[in-house]
């Protein structure tokens, strides 16, 4: 490998034929270039779907009401039913469920509320929730506090609200912790300031968010015992598709309702979800280096061809090589040497123009589309595709080098 004149016939075997030995490297940097632009565009779009899972625990799923579908004990499909207190603390006896986070939101799912401040109006999202509401979604207090258990215990009249709600109904330079706000005709004092966690749609209902205690919400919005509907953790060492069957079977019985009702409750498990995209998204992972490692193996073997039309080219150097003295280890060396050169530094080009276009995207695209995030390559995946090159030159010159020192001195002295 330091021996100066075998890198001097390298050199000069390129040179000598420039075009073949680019058209040949082109074959190996075209693979390792794909290979690294499909990876990148397989993670940008891996971290824009999953970043709905961002801030919120996988091992959590979410229930709310529906129509009953099918009849039972006398009662007719088609009926309507709510969740109640009691069911959160019925919930609360599974030895299964680490959370149990009863929620409400006034005007329903997604509805909006006119909330004043002084003379300033904003239609906002307005939630009574649980303090442990923050152990199954991420939230990020920038200034005051979130609730806590006295607030649900003294149903006290405080909210904790969203950065889109301080910019609508407060000035720049405004604190709003310890000021008040109106909603539907009752006074809360804001306690507490989030901002999003992530980014998208998701980030947008965080921002609008006005969090007050569940308590004080059935009291002071008149609406009993309610419960729209639960965000619920089962324990860590318990998969969530457990917890749920165990939570739905309960709740069926406590509201007359069919076991083989599928309908009735709705629900949403998050590690189900969670799993499905996971086992997707290692799918087409494994689908993009099977297409990859094809690509590159189609280039190593051109390198292979090309290094068998050298050996022949050279094949009466070779035999003076030999007649001089030359091992054949010696000859294999400067064969594999060769062919590991050429198929390294055309790896090497490709993988760095394949980064340099994905950082290019990157940079043009930012937060432009939501579903596709950070195309980018890890570093470990870069370093592996360089030495499977590095092992597939060595493999792709063998049978070159071995047809070189089979072939006797003698003959190839003979050879045109």
């Amino acid at each position: 490998m330091f021996d100066i004149d075998n890198w001097q016939e390298i050199f000069a075997t390129i040179k000598k034929n420039k075009l073949r030995t680019f058209l040949t490297s082109l074959g190996v940097g075209w693979g390792i270039f794909m290979l690294v632009i499909m990876l990148g565009a397989g993670n940008g779009l891996k971290n824009g779907v999953m970043q709905d899972f961002k801030g919120t625990a996988t091992n959590s799923f979410f229930m709310w009401t529906q129509k009953t579908t099918k009849a039972y004990k006398g009662m007719k499909p088609g009926r309507n039913f709510n969740f109640n207190n009691g069911d959160v603390k019925a919930l609360s006896q599974i030895k299964e469920l680490s959370i149990v986070s009863p929620q409400n939101q006034l005007g329903g799912y997604q509805g909006g509320n006119n909330v004043i401040r002084g003379l300033k109006t904003g239609n906002f999202e307005v939630g009574g929730v649980y303090p442990n509401i923050k152990d199954i979604q991420e939230i990020k207090i920038v200034e005051g506090r979130f609730l806590n258990e006295n607030d649900i215990r003294e149903k006290r009249k405080v909210c904790v609200i969203g950065s889109r709600v301080k910019e609508v109904l407060f000035k720049a330079d405004e604190n709003p912790i310890g000021d008040y706000i109106q909603i539907n005709g009752v006074y809360f004092k804001v306690i507490g300031l989030t901002k999003p966690s992530g980014n998208g749609n998701d980030a947008r209902e965080q921002s609008q968010k006005i969090q007050v205690p569940f308590s004080t919400f059935q009291n002071a919005f008149n609406y009993g015992d309610v419960v729209g509907w639960f965000a619920i953790a089962s324990r860590k060492d318990i998969p969530a598709s457990v917890a749920e069957e165990k939570v739905m079977a309960l709740i069926k019985e406590r509201h007359k309702i069919s076991p083989d009702d599928k309908l009735a409750i709705g629900h949403w498990n998050m590690e189900v979800q969670y799993n499905k995209m996971n086992g997707l998204f290692t799918g087409i992972n494994g689908l993009i280096w099977f297409v990859g490692i094809g690509t590159l193996i189609a280039g190593v073997i051109g390198i292979s061809n090309i290094m068998l039309i050298v050996v022949k080219e050279r094949t009466k150097e070779i035999g003076v090589k030999r007649a001089l003295g030359a091992i054949p280890s010696l000859v294999v060396g400067q064969i594999i040497l060769e062919s590991v050169f050429l198929t390294l530094v055309a790896g090497y080009f490709g993988l760095v123009s394949g980064v340099l276009l994905l950082e290019g995207i990157n940079s043009m695209l930012g937060d432009s589309i939501e579903m596709f995030k950070n195309p980018t390559v890890d570093l470990n995946v870069a370093l592996f595709s360089l030495s499977v090159l590095v092992v597939s030159g060595a493999f792709a010159g063998l049978i070159p080098a071995y047809r070189a020192v089979s072939v006797h001195p003698v003959e190839a002295l003979r050879a045109e």
